[in-house]
């Protein structure tokens, strides 16, 4: 009689999901925005694509044009509502469509220079932790127009790398540090980077709480889930991140891309 072997261990399905939102109130029609002869979706999608963990990639498209911009350069499409009320909500409805997911990974669509090896780093407490159901990435600060810029989240977390708080403001406060330098200097400060990996259960748990107080003061979504018990796994990376945001971040990316081509070019 043959030996049984020991039953053979399934890898959880990873779905990675860009959300991609047409009408920005502060750069309209964004996700198209060129940068060196791509749109700002193709690069991000192209960086996500690197990743060796994600499985599946789809692009959560809430108007028709970038629908099809996508769709030329091959990525798959979700139509969404154009009112979802936050990215999360987007990629909880695009989520549904895949039932075979174990865990969805929001790749925020407005990040051009985003790395593979980022993706992977946040996905991985999910697969070795089965007692880890989100996870985001941070990055050490280590300039003062960062930590002074309300546009770059800070956050704080304990000595099991769960956070403990998201903020605009630079946290902790350092009291004894005379300036931004000081700061510095004195403590590591963190920025968080919004990539978040979630047990796709534990999304449609948070999207469908109500925001909550904090959420509202900040204008971060994340505190939703501290505020109601939920625990974040912080995954420091060396990777950084520019996210697009306004006609000047857009400007900057177009000489980040240049220099970066630049830098190939001469390889």
């Amino acid at each position: 009689m043959a030996k049984k072997g020991k039953p053979k261990k399934i890898s959880p399905f990873v779905l990675g999901i860009i959300p991609a939102r047409f009408a920005s109130t502060r750069l309209m029609g964004k996700p198209l925005a060129d940068i060196g002869g791509k749109s700002l979706l193709q690069h991000t999608f192209e960086g996500a694509s690197k990743s060796k963990l994600v499985n599946k990639i789809v692009i959560a498209v809430d108007d028709e044009q970038v629908a099809k911009t996508a769709r030329k350069f091959g990525a798959p499409v979700i139509m969404t509502p154009k009112d979802c009320p936050t990215e999360s909500d987007r990629i909880a409805i695009a989520a549904k469509e895949f039932p075979r997911a174990d865990i969805v990974v929001n790749i925020q669509g407005d990040e051009p220079f985003i790395s593979g090896m980022m993706i992977d780093q946040a996905i991985e407490p999910l697969i070795f932790d089965p007692n880890v159901n989100v996870s985001t990435l941070v990055k050490l600060i280590d300039n003062v127009e960062e930590l002074e810029s309300p546009s770059v989240v800070k956050v704080v977390f304990d000595y099991k790398n769960f956070a403990l708080y998201f903020s605009r403001s630079p946290i902790p406060f350092v009291r004894d540090a005379n300036n931004p330098k000081e700061i510095l200097e004195t403590a590591d400060i963190y920025k968080h980077i919004g990539l978040y990996v979630y047990r796709k259960e534990y999304l449609f748990k948070f999207t469908q709480l109500e925001p909550t107080d904090l959420e509202q003061l900040e204008k971060l979504e994340q505190l939703r889930m501290l505020e109601n018990g939920f625990k974040i796994k912080i995954v420091e990376t060396e990777f950084d991140s520019f996210s697009v945001e306004t006609p000047e971040d857009l400007e900057k990316a177009r000489k980040i891309y240049s220099k970066l081509k630049k830098i190939e070019l001469a390889k």
